[in-house]
């Protein structure tokens, strides 16, 4: 899977990256590549299923789909 994310220098040094399609998934790092290792573990924690299903009602259903 490919991802476009956005790497831009920070004022204060070093990279803030973020990943449009998914909101709120941001990372930094003191380099490029620092950066962009650090936003591919928050890529994967994001898309991460979730374990807690305590948010489910009775009349929810589950499916899984392929993206």
């Amino acid at each position: 899977m490919k991802i476009r994310v956005i790497l831009e220098a920070s004022s204060e040094g070093g990279y803030t990256v973020y990943v449009p399609s998914l909101p709120g998934c941001i990372s930094e790092g003191d380099s490029e590549q620092e950066a962009l290792n650090n936003i591919k573990e928050a890529i994967e924690l994001y898309l991460e299923p979730v374990e807690d299903e305590s948010y489910l009602t009775e009349e929810s259903l589950i499916r899984e789909i392929a993206i």
